[in-house]
């Protein structure tokens, strides 16, 4: 079950953001941009787990749209005793309004966080 959330504003108002965070049990995505334009991306998996990889994709539709970035070697992080492991991408794309960014990570097949871009 993937959670999407996303930051949604009016029409005629203040300009879309293309930023989000979703999770999916120790899987979580956060998305930051401005408009459709994503800016960076990062994904966590709580607990240490060394050799983690984590990759981001784009579905559309329900459909896999393509791959963003491939695998990539998280890192280990402690903070205030939580222990996590995280990847970051600067991405610097523009996206189509309703493209899904998701997340898997190595070991977790079953959990896929996804954060929605809307205008």
């Amino acid at each position: 079950m993937a959670v999407s959330v996303m930051a949604l504003c009016a029409l005629g108002q203040a300009p879309a953001q293309a930023s989000g965070t979703a999770e999916d049990g120790p899987v979580s995505i956060g998305v930051i941009g401005d408009g459709l334009k994503v800016r960076e991306i990062r994904v966590l998996l709580d607990g240490w787990r060394p050799g983690a990889r984590a990759r981001i994709s784009e579905w559309r539709g329900g459909e896999w749209v393509r791959e963003i970035r491939g695998w990539k070697h998280m890192s280990s992080k402690e903070q205030s005793r939580y222990k996590y492991e995280i990847a970051t991408w600067k991405i610097g794309k523009n996206f189509r309004h309703r493209s899904r960014i998701c997340a898997e990570v190595s070991g977790h097949a079953e959990r896929m966080p996804c954060v929605t871009l809307k205008r």
